[in-house]
């Protein structure tokens, strides 16, 4: 008898799985003619879609306009949704059920990978906000100190947790569950670490790379709903050359303009050095002050304006913009063939007309990334500076060292 053998499904949970699995072929493989233009119920499905957008829109709105907190908020609460949907991917209600403590286990190294990835990310900043209170200080700097040493303790802990809890004949199963798992972690928090890692170097770094892949998902449904007649990829038989140029183009236009209007707001360009809510002002970074730029010599005489304004950020938002509209969507082809390998449509259902968070996520994950990439190779100075030099401070040298290396700069002054 072999040791690591499936437990029996049951007869529903057999009918369940075939029904999805049927409905889901059908959609992706028996439709002759899968494009928009031709699709029968595309304006029922164009109206629903239309208003959970502006649902979405209007609350991504809401939480940049409340700061960076709160935006990073956001991010935790979209992770914890992508996590649950991934979970549930490879989750059998049979095995479930003789393994009650699975689903907590998965959910103790996400939290463990949480508490990881954003103590790492913001620790300096929780330092620089209790600084005025001498006990907060002190309990924060142990927190960090001992940080990596707490993370590795809880993930020991579910490794112990995982072990005691293995069950003859359900190895392969929780074997393979323990792998998922660890996958979904290095997937979701690759992307949210770059994400929090743009916000607060100015919420600018993370709204434009996110508000172009929302721009381009938009415009491609539009290019492809009224004018696509040339599937573009086997993946995902929807989408069309006719969408994928046409938001193209309106993403780069898009990446120039938005950056000169969001570029003006010290609210989207300062960046946050701690943790606090309050109203943000600084000095403007040469990038984000205007320089005249006159118009090349190949420009019609009948254009009215020979010289205009421009910020150099713009230039660096034509690459953003770019890779946005070229790049990027490759995340969502990605996503396409892993649901095609998994029979289902989405990755879940709590977006009415776009499927799962997940499902709108797909191309942030690599923007996320390449904006991060490119703002610390082109654009961060990486130059030794005072503020830099201040975190150093606060985070790794107690009150005590931190008192006497006051007063031995006080003398060092004192004596020039």
């Amino acid at each position: 008898m072999e040791e690591e053998s499936n437990v029996t499904s049951s007869p529903s949970t057999r009918l369940r799985h075939r029904k999805r699995s049927s409905t889901t072929e059908a959609v992706l493989d028996g439709n002759p003619s899968p494009l928009l233009v031709n699709d029968q119920n595309k304006y029922k499905s164009f109206m629903v879609r239309t208003y959970s957008t502006i649902w979405m829109i209007g609350g991504f709105v809401m939480v940049v306009y409340m700061g960076h907190l709160y935006i990073t908020a956001m991010v935790l609460v979209i992770q914890i949704f992508m996590a649950k949907e991934l979970f549930n991917l490879l989750r059998k209600a049979p095995e479930d059920k003789c393994l009650p403590g699975i689903k907590h286990l998965n959910w103790h190294f996400f939290f463990t990978a949480m508490l990881f990835v954003y103590g790492r990310i913001l620790s300096q900043r929780l330092a620089n906000t209790v600084t005025a209170d001498q006990f907060l200080y002190r309990l924060v700097s142990g927190l960090i100190k001992y940080h990596m040493a707490i993370c590795y303790f809880l993930y020991i802990i579910g490794f112990m947790w995982f072990i005691l809890t293995l069950k003859k004949k359900m190895y392969k199963y929780q074997f393979g569950q323990y792998a998922w798992t660890h996958m979904i972690l290095i997937v979701v928090f690759t992307q949210s670490s770059f994400t929090v890692a743009n916000i607060f170097e100015g919420i600018f770094w993370f709204l434009l790379p996110a508000s172009l892949i929302i721009i381009n998902d938009i415009f491609a449904y539009i290019f492809g709903f009224f004018f696509g007649r040339t599937p573009l990829i086997k993946l995902s038989p929807k989408k069309t050359w006719e969408g994928f140029i046409g938001a193209s183009v309106t993403t780069i236009i898009s990446a120039f303009f938005l950056a000169n209007i969001m570029g003006r707001f010290p609210w989207l360009t300062c960046p946050r050095q701690d943790l606090s809510t309050g109203w943000l002002q600084c000095d403007a970074d040469p990038l984000f002050k205007p320089e005249p730029f006159t118009l090349p010599a190949w420009i019609p005489g009948w254009f009215p304006w020979k010289e205009m304004e421009v910020l150099p950020v713009q230039w660096h938002a034509l690459c953003l913009g770019l890779f946005a509209s070229i790049i990027a969507p490759f995340g969502g082809f990605f996503a396409s063939g892993f649901k095609r390998a998994f029979k289902i449509k989405d990755f879940g259902d709590s977006i009415p007309g776009h499927g799962g968070i997940t499902d709108r996520m797909d191309c942030q994950m690599v923007m996320a990334v390449f904006a991060y990439i490119y703002l610390q190779s082109f654009i961060v100075s990486q130059s030794v500076s005072v503020d830099k030099i201040l975190d150093q401070i606060l985070t790794n040298l107690t009150l005590e060292e931190q008192q006497a290396l006051f007063t031995r700069l006080g003398q060092m002054i004192g004596y020039s």
